[in-house]
């Protein structure tokens, strides 16, 4: 298979690449992308109230109100404490220090 040239001059009508889930690359004319986005619409009712924070894929996320996210110094205390835990376990390995 040839990529790139093919020997006319003509422009070409722009083209989208997109890679699938398999890692394939496929390219979509403007054309090919319309009837698909149009059979899609058809064929899927769109849900009324879908709450991004209750899908199967997401574990911790919490909604908060505005203005109450977490603070950056959880995180960095966090960290602080994960790394003198690690300290204080190799501690107790013989000949590490």
């Amino acid at each position: 298979m040839t990529a790139g040239h093919t020997g006319n001059d003509r422009k070409s009508a722009p083209v989208k690449m997109v890679t699938t889930d398999t890692g394939r690359i496929l390219r979509i004319s403007p054309e090919d992308e319309a009837a698909r986005a149009a059979a899609a619409a058809a064929a899927t009712p769109a849900p009324a109230n879908v709450d991004p924070a209750r899908r199967a894929d997401v574990l911790f996320r919490v909604r908060r109100a505005e203005g109450h996210e977490l603070s950056s110094w959880w995180m960095i205390g966090a960290f602080v404490v994960t790394s003198g835990l690690v300290i204080a376990l190799l501690s107790w390995v013989p000949y590490s220090a």
